[in-house]
């Protein structure tokens, strides 16, 4: 069962009443898991650009569409090789500044994976 996002604040997120003070990666199962960001460090030496082994990592079978809080100053972004491949794998990408994801997110329906940047 997808988790309800109550709310968030800089430098953390509250999902179904619990405050997480890292970003999450939410999965098609509802699970709320730590954002494997140092796979994306890695290569551009920033979290703030999604490589493709994070890519990779996020990506479930049977996903429709990704929600990316990309943070308050909307910072996060994909990187070309990280687009491509939710492409090639037919998964919708909608980026917005965190807050505004977390409205999708509560509003959205269907197999929908979710990725929250809990600060800048």
């Amino acid at each position: 069962m997808k988790p309800r996002i109550d709310g968030t604040k800089f430098g953390s997120i509250t999902i179904d009443g619990a405050d997480i003070e890292h970003d999450v990666l939410i999965r098609l199962s509802g699970e709320v898991k730590k954002r494997k960001k140092k796979l994306s460090k890695a290569v551009f030496g920033t979290s703030h650009i999604i490589s493709f082994e994070e890519a990779e990592h996020i990506f479930e079978k049977g996903a429709e569409r990704l929600i990316i809080g990309s943070g308050y100053e909307g910072n996060v972004t994909l990187s070309e090789e990280a687009a491509a491949y939710f492409k090639k794998k037919e998964v919708r990408v909608d980026l917005f500044p965190t807050p505004a994801a977390i409205h999708q997110w509560n509003k959205s329906k269907g197999a929908i994976i979710g990725l929250f940047h809990v600060t800048c």
